[in-house]
């Protein structure tokens, strides 16, 4: 299977190697000043061109990447997440931002359970983590519904070294008892 024929589908939402097409509501996240303060800072479009082009690069060199986040009715683009490990980073990251328009209505939780479902069968990790700013709450309660735990203070590598950073995560097999008590209750 090629990377362009990866896709997973959740009951909500597709998730999908990133494309082109999807660039215009990056930009509108990246252009944000409130949802972009996380995630790097905000920035014009064309500084949002390439940190875009940041996830399909990603794809091509490492085999992963965040996916683009699709809502599975309307096909609009709703954000990103996914498996994401840059060079210095702590650790190998289920990582997860949204559009504004599609923040409070669970689509984080579902996006990244997949992928995390993904990234264990595909990637061979023994864990994985969540690098979250102490202030944003809203991250940390994805994280905790996640199954996530606090594991302590951070450090991200240059140009972020300075900026205050938590670390969440779990291992495989806090994930894999998890997911077992998930679908023996359904």
């Amino acid at each position: 299977m090629s990377q362009a024929d990866i896709r997973l589908e959740t009951e909500r939402l597709v998730l999908r190697v990133p494309r082109i097409e999807d660039f215009d509501r990056f930009a509108e996240l990246i252009g944000d000043e409130q949802a972009a303060r996380h995630i790097g800072g905000h920035a014009p479009r064309a500084a949002a061109w390439r940190r875009f082009l940041q996830q399909p690069g990603a794809w091509v060199l490492q085999g992963f990447g965040m996916f683009s986040i699709l809502d599975r009715n309307s096909g609009l683009w709703l954000g990103q997440a996914g498996p994401w490990k840059p060079e210095g980073w702590p650790g190998t990251e289920i990582g997860y931002s949204f559009h504004p328009d599609a923040w409070g209505r669970g689509y984080a939780t579902e996006a990244a359970t997949a992928a995390v479902d993904w990234a264990l069968a595909n990637l061979g990790w023994d864990d994985f983590i969540h690098c979250i700013a102490p202030e944003n709450l809203a991250s940390q309660q994805v994280a905790q519904r996640l199954g996530s735990a606090l594991k302590g203070p951070g450090r991200l590598p240059a140009p972020y070294e300075d900026a205050p950073v938590e670390i969440w995560g779990q291992t495989r097999d806090e994930w894999q008892a998890r997911r077992r008590e998930q679908q023996a209750s359904c």
